[in-house]
């Protein structure tokens, strides 16, 4: 199986402070890829160095066999990488259906252009609504985002994540602050729409790790410690003693 993800010795350093120690990661296509740690590990810097909003100190990043070195954002967007942050990342004064659409618009072909209107695009429309109803927000569709719940508002940025058609999936903590039946929804969301693609999840809670994984990354101040499948990771008694506690056992 080809590599959806590769890094090799890659490094991240601020000043003098080393945050990402040399890590070696291989992520094959179609893999639910779960990265924990305890906070300060360099969790998020890595997301940051793979979606190309920090640069690299050393090393090297391929996107299915490309590297990515030296590429901004929006050029590894387009390249079929889409991620989520920590922070909700939406457009508050549009409606849902409106957020949808335009994540959908560049993967569709659509451009800069001040004489299109977007309201006669038949086949964009049914498209945005088709997700919408994936992601259960029918009732919510013409609700300004920011007007959402937080669950809601969390469920419509992973809406927007995947709308591109990105095959290359990296969602940063997107159960954090949630409830447990709106964790149980959220990774029922996560599983659905991200079948068949690629998914690297930054994630604390332990039952969404274990759920939805299919291997699991530790690293822990900026190394990888260990990466296997779910049920040996629960076993490591050096993931124990970094991360997972006794709860693990």
């Amino acid at each position: 199986m080809s590599n959806a993800i590769s890094l090799r010795g890659v490094t991240k350093s601020f000043g003098r402070t080393e945050i990402i120690r040399g890590v070696d990661l291989d992520i094959p296509h179609g893999q639910r890829h779960a990265m924990i740690g305890p906070n300060g590990a360099g969790k998020t810097t890595l997301f940051n160095l793979i979606s190309g909003r920090f640069s690299l100190t050393s090393g090297t990043i391929e996107l299915n066999g490309r590297s990515i070195d030296g590429l901004a954002p929006h050029e590894i967007n387009r390249l079929g990488l889409s991620r989520s942050f920590q922070i909700t990342s939406i457009f508050p004064r549009l409606t849902v259906f409106e957020n949808i659409r335009c994540g959908l618009l560049w993967a569709r072909g659509y451009r800069y252009s001040f004489w299109h209107l977007l309201g006669g695009q038949r086949a964009l429309n049914e498209e945005a609504d088709r997700l919408i109803e994936r992601l259960n927000l029918e009732d919510r569709r013409n609700v300004p985002a920011g007007l959402l719940s937080y669950a809601e508002q969390r469920a419509l940025e992973v809406g927007i994540t995947v709308a591109g058609g990105a095959e290359i999936i990296l969602l940063d903590e997107p159960t954090a602050g949630m409830s447990h039946s709106e964790t149980e929804y959220a990774v029922a969301l996560i599983r659905a729409v991200t079948e068949g693609k690629t998914l690297l999840i930054v994630e604390h809670d332990m039952s969404v790790v274990f759920g939805l994984a299919d291997v699991i990354t530790v690293l822990v101040y900026g190394e990888v410690i260990a990466s296997d499948v779910p049920a040996r990771i629960r076993g490591d008694k050096a993931v124990q003693e970094a991360y997972l506690g006794t709860e693990a056992a």
